[in-house]
């Protein structure tokens, strides 16, 4: 049977559904769901993903089956509609969009009103009635399809026409007579032939040059950057959904629009969209023209036009729609819709994009409102959304000053919310090149999705045109980046590289601000304020009840800690880090960098005396300065984190970074050291090192400088004894020895570490727990992990140095060529930014097995920049680190990225389960069917076999036996006692003749016949089946089901030694049920390579 390429939808039935979205795609599976539930689409078919894969795979060629299977559901359309594509009475015409599984708004391409020629833009005159219409969808047809699958730049059709306009002097595209666009349509096919492209005629052709375009706009540019940005896989692919055209173009009667079922930007819960009169549905999306808000409620000004009030019907049957639509998908949808001729059509269901705010307020409201569970919740919102709630805001009153002195230009739509400040550019090229530099403002007339690049780089976003639906508010949103759009009082020159607002005139690299949130615009720079969780949080200025968005942040994380079992610490120097880690929940200190303390204030100086001493006695003097200080940040930190693990990491940096590089600094130096400059330069020269991140360090400098350590060790201990004893409440600290690659250099220093402690104890007359561990930072304590942990009593992996290390590149000047070996492919991701899993990866999983193996207590964590990254807290989640720590404002993000892989696991184990269960019911099924095969052959052949009775000999009693058939359940060794009986009774004689031969051949044939086989087969069904299942059923809880597998039936064995049958008596094979302790052999071994949930730490 040939694949299935094509799904049909149309008339209330599809042959897809919303369960079929990696197949089908988004936008085809919320058609598909859409037909279903009967809302009004109109008719179409969706190309599936696995062409476009078949179609990068084989140079642009399609499958064989796959033109049969389009023209058959053509027809199917076009019994639906009413009409026949390329009739030139009565033509159909076509939309061809793209649709990958996940929403990429405007990165792929798109092609409307196929179909059109000089024969069928008549036709559809006479049809319509409206020949203005059918010329305006010529030219449109023309201008995008030379576009999108021609290979013409837009701009070259776009100057003809915005030439034409001026000539006219037709301020829009609306004021244009169908004279004008009929002359228009012969410029345009001039200028093609001009550039050597021929427009074709025939409708099929332009069909398929539509369907390769939008396969081909999969790896154009703008939607590989949308790619990377989003973590999305290349071979994913995009499929093609085919959709007769309605037209919002047609009339006052005609519209199109947008709209979301609650506010993407805040995720207030009221409907919220914008629509455009006689106009098609790329008019709203693009940002051509500045749209009107869809109902009373988002009006801005009174003047304004809502859909509400001009067509009253056609919007109370959106407002069902949407209802409808947010129940079934329990989500908040972006909906595209068109009203031809005061018919509602909808184009498109999808679950919206939204901003971090609205992400959560959307998640907490929909489970309060009992819409979806606390597990759906969590999963709702992206680990790095909650950045944008703790992202700073402006100054309420420092605003205020500017408007009062004349600053603020302009107020318009507030698309995304946040505060932005930087220096405008005017193009994305710009961004790009100026974002290096500092922080930029994109300013355009409009985005195309051709400005991703410099979307991305850029701290926020303003365009004179669009909506709060336009491509730049929707991509903003998604991006966390502040938007305004629709600021209609900005002149904006891109050659002259400026913009004029009020009178006054801004050129590229003047500072602006702008508010995301209240849509204002501001000239200069504004001051920043902390966000309001961080003012509820950390700066106590704000009362919690005060702050929704405050509330809605702590729910959504206490939920996520009732499902994450992976811990999560902070990284912290200082008491105000370690106050601002606990506020946003770590629970205790990953990572304490010693090294930091030191370059406070005039501590460097006691430092610099220290390393340059000639002797350990000058050592010693500068030591003792320097400990008090360093014992008073280990009592804040301590304080701050009652009761909780402290880990501290000893020095770890080379001595040349505190060294003076200046002669001034040197002399300065000297002279307080009594020494001569010329002495203490060549001194500083000394502890130059060439390659200092794998010099003199770490614990080397343990081993070598033992004094220094030494003092860390006894500051440390001083003071977790002297905040013990005044809070009543122990502390325990843990001690970290880093860059160790050796066990006995870790054996060597944590004698030396114990030693001091114990004295440190014994002198306060107080016993505390404390532990000695290592990071591990270098791939030979990772490799010999056994070893060490022999001496460790934890592991932290040090993953900024371990990818260094591991990967022989220096992360300072990775930046040099990182980004081409990601953008060839090399590396999936930055391997500095987020684990790089196939290699230092690797290195973990080896050191936590072989760590564990030699001491099953041992703690494992990480406190590498990594553990704040969410795919890579995942992964450690996953080869069962105990802890992530990262730096304070990141730990919300471990947080939920922890509940995430958690619910993850969950789902995993239960599908899992279920498939173990399927696996076993399945291979029983199957182990029964093959032994009543067995049987069946068996009772055919034995007759065949049998020999002609021989009469016995004269004189001779014949015993007869009983001739009740055996139940074909009852197993073979359980005959009967009337059968033992007869046996026992019957003379030697008889029983030679009538028995001997059936009691001697039937155990051999059970056994090899019916036995053997039967459990060959359970076992051979039984780890097929569940291979199959367990495979199956999780990739369907990962992502969904691309479409329902064919039924495979399972190989069943032949019976071995079948020529014994012959010789078989006619004695019936017995049925063996199937052995228990089988079932359970195979389920435990498909199993087998499934981790167990983990406990919640």
């Amino acid at each position: 049977m040939a694949e299935k390429y094509v799904y049909f939808f149309g008339e209330g039935k599809a042959e897809g559904s919303e369960e079929m979205r990696n197949l089908l795609g988004g936008k085809g599976a919320g058609l598909a769901e859409m037909t279903n539930l009967g809302i009004p689409v109109p008719a179409g078919f969706t190309i599936t993903t696995e062409v476009c894969t078949y179609y990068f795979q084989h140079n642009s060629q399609y499958p064989p089956e796959l033109r049969d299977q389009v023209q058959k559901a053509l027809a199917r359309v076009e019994r639906c509609m009413g009409a026949r594509f390329g009739d030139p009475n009565n033509p159909l015409l076509l939309s061809v969009r793209s649709g990958a599984r996940v929403s990429m708004p405007g990165m792929m391409d798109s092609v409307l009103n196929l179909g059109l020629n000089p024969d069928t833009v008549e036709g559809l005159a006479r049809r319509s009635q409206n020949p203005r219409f059918s010329w305006d969808s010529y030219r449109r047809f023309i201008q995008m399809y030379s576009n999108v699958v021609m290979g013409l730049s837009g701009h070259v059709l776009e100057s003809i026409l915005e030439e034409y306009k001026k000539k006219k002097k037709a301020a829009k595209d609306t004021d244009l007579s169908t004279d004008d666009l009929k002359t228009l349509v012969q410029l345009y096919r001039e200028r093609l032939r001009k550039e050597g492209k021929e427009f074709p005629l025939e409708p099929l052709d332009q069909l398929w040059g539509g369907i390769g375009a939008v396969f081909d706009s999969w790896n154009i540019p703008r939607a590989i950057t949308y790619r990377k940005l989003n973590n999305i896989p290349e071979d994913w692919g995009t499929a093609t959904n085919v959709q007769s055209m309605v037209f919002g173009n047609r009339g006052d009667d005609s519209a199109t629009g947008v709209a979301f079922t609650r506010d993407p930007a805040t995720g207030e819960k009221r409907f919220f969209g914008e629509w455009l009169p006689n106009a098609q549905g790329e008019d709203v999306v693009a940002g051509i023209r500045t749209p009107y808000p869809i109902n009373n409620e988002n009006k801005k000004r009174p003047e304004e036009l809502s859909l509400e009030e001009h067509m009253p019907g056609c919007y109370n049957q959106l407002v069902r729609i949407y209802n409808r639509l947010e129940k079934h998908y329990r989500d908040m949808q972006d909906i595209e819709f068109t009203i031809q001729n005061g018919k509602l059509w909808m184009l498109q269901t999808r679950s919206g994009k939204r901003t971090g705010f609205a992400a959560v307020r959307m998640a907490v409201e929909m489970t309060e409102e009992g819409l979806i569970s606390k597990e759906q919740a969590i999963k709702r919102v992206e680990p790095e959304a909650l950045i944008q709630l703790l992202a700073p805001i402006f100054d309420a009153a420092e605003k205020k000053k500017a408007a009062n002195a004349g600053r603020l230009l302009t107020k318009a739509l507030n698309a995304g919310p946040g505060a932005a400040c930087g220096r405008i550019v005017f193009s994305a090229e710009e961004a790009e090149k100026q974002a290096a530099k500092g922080p930029v403002l994109l300013v355009r007339l409009e985005t195309s999705p051709d400005d991703i690049h410099g979307m991305a780089v850029a701290r926020g976003i303003l365009t004179a045109r669009g909506g709060m639906t336009s491509h730049a508010a929707l991509v903003a949103r998604q991006m966390g980046r502040p938007c305004v759009v629709g600021a209609g009082a900005l002149e904006i020159s891109y050659a002259q590289k400026r913009m004029k607002v009020k009178g006054k005139v801004l050129k590229q690299g003047d500072w602006l601000s702008m508010d995301g949130t209240t849509g204002e615009v501001l000239a200069g720079q504004l001051a920043t304020y902390p966000s309001e969780v961080v003012q509820v949080l950390v700066e106590k200025k704000l009362l919690a009840a005060k702050s929704k968005v405050f509330q809605n942040f702590e729910k959504i994380l206490a939920w996520a800690d009732e499902f994450r079992t992976l811990g999560v610490r902070c990284n912290a120097d200082t008491p105000r880090q370690a106050l601002e880690g606990l506020k946003f929940g770590a629970a205790g200190i990953g990572l304490c960098r010693t090294e930091h303390m030191f370059f406070e204030g005039k501590r460097i100086e006691a430092v610099r005396e220290m390393i340059l001493a000639e002797d350990s006695a000058g050592r010693a003097r500068a030591l003792s300065k320097i400990l008090p200080m360093q014992k008073g940040d280990f009592i804040g930190i301590y304080k701050e984190m009652p009761g909780l693990p402290i880990t501290i990491r000893l020095l770890d940096p080379p001595l040349h970074e505190f060294l003076p590089h200046t002669d001034k600094e040197i002399r300065e130096l000297a002279r307080r050291m009594k020494v001569k400059p010329q002495k203490l330069k060549a001194k500083v020269v000394q502890l130059h090192e060439f390659n200092p991140m794998l010099g003199l360090r770490g614990c080397r400098l343990g081993i070598i400088f033992p004094e220094i350590y030494d003092l860390q060790v006894q500051a440390i201990m001083e003071a977790a004894c002297e905040v013990s004893k005044s809070s009543k409440q122990p502390v325990t600290p843990e001690i970290m020895i880093p860059l160790v690659g050796h066990v006995k250099e870790l054996a060597y220093l944590r004698e030396r570490t114990e030693k001091i402690a114990q004295e440190v104890m014994a002198r306060y007359k107080i016993e505390l727990k404390y532990l000695v561990g290592t990071m591990v930072e270098i791939p030979r304590a990772a490799i010999t992990a056994d070893q060490v942990a022999s001496v460790a009593e934890f592991f932290s992996y040090g993953t900024n140095d371990l990818t260094q290390t591991a990967l022989g590149m220096s992360r300072d000047d990775a930046g040099s060529f990182l980004p081409g070996y990601v953008e060839k492919g090399i590396y999936k991701r930055d391997p500095f930014e987020a684990i790089d899993q196939e290699g230092v990866g690797l290195l973990m999983k080896i050191g936590v097995e072989k760590g564990r193996a030699a001491r099953p207590e041992l703690k494992v964590g990480i406190c590498g920049e990594h553990g704040g990254e969410p795919s890579s807290v995942m992964f450690c989640h996953r080869i069962g680190l105990d802890y992530v720590s990262c730096s304070p404002y990141r730990v919300p993000v471990a947080r939920m990225a922890a509940a995430h892989v958690a619910l993850q696991e969950r789902e995993e184990q239960a599908a899992l389960e279920e498939a173990m269960k399927k696996a076993k019911r399945e291979a029983k099924k199957e182990a029964r069917r093959e032994a009543k095969k067995e049987k069946l052959e068996g009772a055919a052949e034995a007759p065949a076999a049998a020999t002609p009775k021989k009469a016995p000999p004269p004189g001779a009693k014949v015993i007869k036996m009983p001739t009740r058939p055996i139940k074909p359940t009852a197993p073979f060794a359980a005959r009967s006692a009337q059968q033992k009986a007869a046996a026992k009774t019957a003379k030697p004689a008889t029983q030679k003749i009538a028995k001997a031969p059936a009691k001697k051949a039937a155990k051999p044939v059970v056994k090899k016949t019916v036995k053997a086989p039967a459990k060959k087969a359970l076992k051979k069904a039984v780890k097929a089946t569940a291979k199959k299942a367990v495979k199956k059923t999780i990739k369907k809880v990962a992502k969904p089901a691309a479409k329902a597998p064919a039924k495979k039936t399972i190989k069943k064995p032949a019976p071995k030694k079948a020529k014994q049958l012959k010789k078989a008596p006619a004695k019936k094979p017995v049925k063996k049920p199937a052995p228990k302790k089988v079932v359970e052999k195979a389920v435990k071994k498909a199993a087998a390579s499934s981790r167990p949930m983990r406990k919640k730490k």
